[in-house]
């Protein structure tokens, strides 16, 4: 195994290996003339220090272009508390260059490196496979998110608060904006934006390069709450501004800024606080999506950058909520000859690419008219450009993702074949494919050519030097019960048909995320947890995506009663079919949503499940963030008795309990700043006061991410302990 000096277990290899990511690339940036393409990789499959890299398209040949550890002379990084949380956000463990930004040319990079900003010449070397490519700019400390302006020459980052600007020469550096309190930032995704709409930047290029639009959001109006460090008692509580469900977010506005020193307010009706998206290319005029407090409607707005002014272009609406996809808004050109076709002469007439929810499929829009056929529920755009729109979507499985083409005239091509999950970077007449498929380990990255009908030809294949886990999987995809439910059933490695085995459920269960996936690594926990004796079955139901709107839309209201009944019609239809199911022995195990899921499974069905590891809960919904909770649940003055039907506990009192009791085994970092301990503790003090035994495991200074490897290690063998104490 490469980087392994020893061989250890499974949990403690996963946790090392970072679930086997490191040493997988990612994060491609294609060249417009197609001669290199560059991403980040670690050195091998232990590796934490991602390193910068360009590829040659034509021979394959890679060149390290940046490396954190010899940048830093071998010193540790130093991140900033803000870094910190923008990683916790972005669910992004590693450390050294974990992002990069390029110009129009993809010849110069911009990249942060702890909290220090560096540029790095992309065709330095070219031809003779080694140059000293990378320079580190002198601008204040702390700096954050650097993107370099479409033509080079400028360098925009955020520090201190302020969306700041530098030559990329190193000259000139100057602060376009400043924020005018402690509570005011300019150029950062505010937390709701990154952590429930997948918005992670929060300033946008012209494509002229000589301005900017920028967010700025102002904290003030969002309460505070205080994350202590219970094991070291003298350390002073963090403070976090959190927007819980009900109360106020931050204020978010935009400005936009020219390198001239020049600047105009943006600002749009109060009646759509939440900035969803912004799309600004040489296309058409920058688009903003503008979502309402309710998220029942989102609006496509077109931004004057000279004035200002804010107008409406089209609007998507629905009575429960409208989804934000990626890639869209998006600008499609097309060329005409306004003449007839002997006019020499050519004009481009841009279309607005959305996705909505039409004829019970999530659809591509060309100016709200459907372009995909009902038949395809569309996840995301990848690009718009000559040939069309590239799309991830799902046919009749929602466990497969696959990379299509539709063109302007409704014709769609699938670009991938595999039994798996794919995704795709576009450039030029290029495309990097990346797939997972279930039938074997790890993940590919392909470089292909795409020919003048959009299909793809295979140039080379990325390198790939992340560990390969040693464990078999002896999983089935199954369809169980009248509504099909997609699942995956795990069982022992060498396990004897005939002998009956205890049932481990293993879900996420929530709206918008999938585990039921045709991908491989996706189930090695699980595979793990099996071969300890356990029949382990992972099910996707009601809510989760790849099914059409109706099925996302079946929770509206209601998180406890379908995703609950649909574990429970699925373990059953499972033990009908595979008699070696023993349903008097069935224990139920997740984390967040999973560890609701889990804990309202022993709570309310426990004439169904026997024990539940309830890992860092959502106990009661007004703990949890608006924009999530609200999208749901509605607000909490508005729906008390749909925030009362759905928690685990209101106050103290009960919610909806069975008078029986079942063992449960309770996890929580002390600092998750997401799902904070005070919904496990509420819970703990609920479970007491009515009498009820139960284990609490609180893990010091973790956070709702991965603990590092010992306590990983230690935390599933102690779920196996628990699980086999309480199943006999």
């Amino acid at each position: 195994m490469t980087g392994m000096t020893d061989t250890p277990s499974f949990p403690r290899h996963s946790a090392r290996t970072q679930r086997f990511t490191l040493g997988v690339p990612r994060a491609f940036s294609i060249a417009p003339d197609g001669t290199r393409v560059a991403f980040l990789r670690g050195k091998h499959g232990t590796d934490t220090a991602t390193c910068l890299w360009v590829l040659d398209p034509a021979t394959g040949q890679e060149r390290l272009v940046a490396d954190p550890i010899a940048l830093l002379g071998g010193a540790d990084e130093e991140l900033t508390e803000e870094e910190k949380a923008r990683r916790e956000r972005s669910r992004q463990g590693a450390a050294g260059i974990v992002g990069f930004a390029v110009d129009g040319e993809v010849r110069l990079a911009a990249f942060a490196l702890s909290g220090r900003l560096f540029v790095a010449d992309l065709t330095a070397g070219e031809g003779t496979g080694a140059a000293d490519a990378v320079r580190e700019l002198t601008v204040p400390a702390g700096v954050a998110d650097p993107r370099p302006n479409p033509d080079g020459t400028h360098i925009a980052y955020v520090a201190g608060g302020a969306l700041r600007v530098v030559g990329a020469d190193g000259g000139d550096d100057r602060a376009l904006a400043e924020p005018e309190s402690d509570t005011v930032t300019y150029g950062l995704a505010e937390f709701i934006a990154a952590e429930e709409m997948d918005r992670f930047r929060g300033y946008w290029w012209a494509p002229e390069g000589d301005r900017l639009f920028a967010e700025r959001a102002d904290e003030a109006p969002i309460q505070t709450w205080y994350i202590a460090d219970p094991a070291n008692p003298g350390t002073q509580p963090s403070d976090v501004r959190y927007p819980a469900a009900g109360t106020a977010n931050a204020a978010v506005s935009g400005v936009v800024l020219g390198l001239d020193g020049s600047r105009v307010d943006v600002k749009w009706e109060a009646a759509s606080p939440y900035l969803t998206t912004v799309h600004w290319s040489a296309a058409g005029d920058p688009v903003l999506g503008l979502m309402n407090r309710e998220q029942t409607r989102v609006t496509y707005a077109l931004l004057d950058p000279d004035s200002g002014m804010v107008t409406m272009h089209s609007e998507e609406s629905d009575p429960r909520w409208v989804d934000i996809f990626p890639g869209v808004p998006a600008w499609s050109c097309a060329e005409h000859n306004p003449s007839g076709p002997d006019d020499g002469d050519v004009e481009y007439s841009a279309s607005l690419v959305t996705i909505g929810a039409r004829d019970g499929a999530n659809r591509i829009l060309l100016d709200g008219e459907p372009l995909t056929p009902p038949e395809l529920q569309v996840r995301g755009v990848l690009s718009v450009g000559e040939h069309g729109v590239q799309f991830t979507a799902s046919a009749d499985d929602p466990a497969e993702i696959h990379v299509y083409l539709v063109s302007r005239d409704g014709v769609v091509r699938q670009l991938t074949e595999a039994f798996g999950v794919h995704s795709a970077v576009f450039g030029a007449d290029l495309a990097v494919i990346g797939s997972v498929v279930f039938g074997e380990p790890g993940s590919t990255a392909r470089v292909v050519r795409l020919d003048e009908d959009g299909d793809p030809k295979d140039l080379c294949t990325v390198r790939n030097v992340a560990d390969v886990p040693e464990l078999t999987l002896n999983a089935t995809m199954v369809r169980l019960g009248e509504r099909a439910l997609r699942g995956v059933l795990l069982l022992p490695n060498g396990h004897t048909p005939g002998t009956k085995l205890p049932v481990l459920l293993d879900p996420y269960g929530g709206p918008h995320a999938q585990r039921a996936l045709a991908a491989h690594n996706s189930h090695l926990a699980s595979q793990w947890l099996a071969d300890q004796g356990f029949a382990v079955l992972v099910v996707d139901g009601r809510g989760t995506p790849g099914r059409g709107p109706e099925w996302d839309r079946a929770i509206h209201h209601d998180f406890a009663g379908p995703t609950l009944q649909d574990q429970v019609d699925a373990l059953h239809a499972a033990a009908a079919e595979h008699a070696d199911l023993d349903l008097s022995r069935v224990a139920i195990r997740g984390w967040s949503y999973g560890g609701y899921l889990a804990a309202l499974a022993a709570l309310r069905r426990p004439d169904v499940f026997h024990a539940a590891v309830v890992g860092a809960p959502v106990t009661d919904w007004r703990l949890y963030d608006t924009c999530y909770t609200e999208r749901y649940l509605g607000h909490p003055d508005a729906e008390p008795q749909v925030y009362r039907r759905n928690s685990l506990v209101v106050g103290t009192e009960p919610s909806g309990w069975a008078e029986r009791h079942r063992p449960m085994m309770v996890i929580h970092g002390l600092a998750d700043d997401n799902v904070v301990a005070a919904h496990t503790l509420r819970l703990s003090s609920a479970l007491l006061a009515s009498g009820r035994p139960h284990e609490m495991l609180p893990l010091s200074g973790v956070t709702h991410m991965t603990p590092q490897e010992v306590v990983a290690e230690n935390l599933m063998l102690l779920q196996v302990d628990f699980l086999k104490r309480s199943l006999g």
